[in-house]
């Protein structure tokens, strides 16, 4: 059966538990979501359709965000362009309590403990909530000491600090929501969680041109708009996620519990969140000194650098979407001691990165042009952003394996080969020969080390999930 009738069927069975409420047996949302059972590439396609569905969205969040203010002019799309390395750190924070949850939340769903399920559900959340808050209070009494340092000039930090100010707000709510929607795709349930980022997406797209241009008598707010309309659609989504997973399908557990108890859901999550954090954070560090070494090169560079990197992210949804469903897939089958098919999924993976890799870049080379000139018409900023989605689609297919083995080794409970993997291809490969790169190539010589990196760092992912599946078998996977 096709992807199409996995959406059929998903959609059908959560529709019905949505119009049952509180009335249903839990077991059968736990017994359908089994991902040990059946053909593993039917699992990962059904999985991972509706994911990316719902990526499109989220990530549709900046990219409308840059479509609506490069309306504004190229000092807006400069200052947006300064915004992301700190916008990919917070959502790299995110993202390692998300992993934590997934990988938690997976094995305990692998084991048939639906108990400890829904306290790492409950813990985990809390506990994003207070980092993300501690996080973005620290944020905003720096905003003045952070983006001078990435290169934002005095011009740009007014337009700067007008968004920061507002999108920190944003964070704790994020990182809420995406974290109780993150337990639920581990236990198989994706279509739910893209259909909340789909409608949060939608919310978005209205407010903004509505905040940031001041249509239907709203004040014209542009910067402090854009990022106002994240805000609002972030809570909107939050307070609804909550409510449904609650009321409907039950997943959470009291937080009215033993401190111990949460203590030791803390550090169950913690295990995998920690070094998931480690691994992401490590890539918008990355970018921060490639936003950096780029302004060397004038303000147009960056804009087109951030014009082609808002692009890049709608490219890769496939995948995202396989990295966001293989952590549950792992995780469910190593607590379950189904080590064959983790090896299964693998070689799934690795032919499906390499695929879709080609074919990005052979879309690349015919669409970049048209594409980039839908956020800029300015020659210099369009020529950095055609130069680098045409030099760094050639190594889509390494990046695609890059995620999907850290999302594998944070499934099943190992997560520091992922840290590993993520500094050599951000940090260890890439630096270097970014440098000379540089030298030789100019701008595009750090494109070009960046492209090297995912293709060389790729392949040695690949082989090391591959060597620690057939060495350790059923009992564990380690370094």
């Amino acid at each position: 059966m096709g992807s199409h009738w996995g959406l059929v069927r998903f959609s059908r069975q959560y529709t019905h538990l949505g119009w049952i409420g509180s009335g249903f047996n839990l077991e059968e949302i736990y017994l359908s979501s089994d991902l040990t059972n059946g053909p593993v590439p039917a699992h990962l396609r059904r999985q991972a359709t509706p994911m990316a569905l719902g990526l499109i969205a989220i990530i549709s969040f900046d990219a409308v965000d840059l479509f609506f203010l490069s309306q504004l002019g190229d000092m807006h799309l400069a200052a947006i362009s300064f915004c992301f390395p700190v916008l990919w750190l917070l959502t790299s924070v995110i993202i390692g309590f998300e992993a934590g949850a997934a990988s938690t939340v997976s094995r305990a769903v692998g084991k048939g403990d639906q108990q400890s399920a829904r306290r790492q559900t409950t813990d985990t959340a809390m506990l994003a909530g207070i980092v993300t808050f501690v996080i973005c209070q620290f944020g905003l009494l720096s905003i003045d000491i952070i983006f001078p340092l990435l290169g934002a000039t005095d011009e740009l930090m007014p337009l700067v600090t007008e968004y920061m100010s507002i999108w920190y707000w944003s964070v704790p709510a994020s990182a809420i929501s995406w974290i109780a929607l993150a337990s639920m795709r581990a236990r198989g349930n994706t279509m739910l969680e893209g259909k909340i980022i789909v409608i949060a997406a939608i919310i978005n797209a209205i407010l903004d041109p509505i905040m940031i241009f001041g249509l239907f008598g709203f004040p014209r707010l542009e910067m402090a708009g854009a990022a106002l309309a994240t805000l609002s659609a972030n809570i909107i989504v939050l307070a609804g996620t909550l409510t449904y997973l609650h009321i409907s399908l039950r997943a959470f557990a009291t937080p009215f519990t033993a401190f111990v108890n949460i203590l030791d859901s803390w550090k169950r999550m913690l295990h995998v969140g920690l070094p998931a954090m480690l691994t992401n954070t490590i890539v918008p560090f990355s970018n921060a000194i490639i936003v950096a070494m780029v302004a060397t090169f004038g303000i147009d560079a960056v804009a087109g650098f951030g014009v082609a990197i808002r692009i890049e992210p709608i490219a890769l949804i496939a995948f995202y979407a396989m990295s966001a469903v293989t952590s549950p897939f792992m995780g469910q089958n190593f607590a379950a001691g189904k080590v064959s098919r983790l090896d299964e999924a693998r070689r799934v993976i690795g032919k499906f990165c390499i695929a879709y890799g080609v074919s990005l870049a052979i879309i690349f080379m015919l669409l970049a042009d048209p594409l980039t000139g839908l956020f800029s018409e300015t020659e210099s900023i369009q020529a950095v952003a055609i130069d680098y989605l045409w030099i760094m689609s050639i190594s889509y297919g390494g990046y695609g394996v890059v995620m999907s083995v850290c999302a594998a080794f944070n499934g099943v409970g190992y997560p520091f080969p992922g840290v590993i993997i993520s500094a050599l291809r951000a940090l260890v490969v890439f630096l270097p020969l970014a440098l000379l790169g540089v030298m030789s190539l100019g701008l595009n010589g750090i494109f070009v080390a960046a492209a090297v990196s995912n293709i060389l760092v790729g392949v040695l992912a690949y082989l090391w999930l591959g060597r620690n599946i057939r060495v350790h078998g059923a009992e564990k996977l380690q370094i």
